[in-house]
């Protein structure tokens, strides 16, 4: 999701949620994004992501912003969604791991813990390294 603030564009990034990113910030924040279903088209699995990883749907028009390949190999294929929500408002889903590890203790944890607002400049150090070439990809699309 993308806006246009007082500075310029912004974009809204979630934090990962769980103990093993607890503690980190730049490189710990990502795009909402999953495994697309057999059943699903890309769109509409984004769409399924979104609202599963923030809890709000995502309403309105999906711009193809295309693929990139992350550091593990796995291919991702963004969009583009123009809007406001307010980030503190998010209700994500959650996973389970075994936390501490080997202790036999299984713990729910949020998928995203936390979304917030950027600036293109802020944004390229909070992200994955691997999802900032999703910037540029949105920043050609808006021109």
């Amino acid at each position: 999701m993308w806006r246009r603030g007082a500075g310029g564009i912004e974009v809204l990034l979630g934090h990962f949620g769980g103990p093993l990113w607890a503690k980190k910030d730049e490189g710990a924040w990502a795009i909402p994004k999953g495994v697309v279903e057999p059943d699903e088209t890309p769109e509409r699995a984004a769409r399924r992501e979104f609202e599963e990883e923030l809890g709000f749907p995502a309403e309105g028009e999906l711009v193809p912003l295309g693929r990139i390949r992350q550091k593990g190999g796995k291919i991702v294929e963004a969009f583009a969604l123009e809007g406001d929500l307010d980030a503190a408002a998010i209700r994500s889903n959650h996973f389970t791991l075994e936390w501490p590890p080997r202790s036999g203790r299984m713990q729910s944890f949020p998928e995203i813990d936390r979304t917030a607002w950027f600036d293109l400049a802020e944004a390229r150090e909070k992200i994955l390294p691997s999802q900032a070439q999703i910037l540029d990809l949105l920043v050609v699309k808006l021109l």
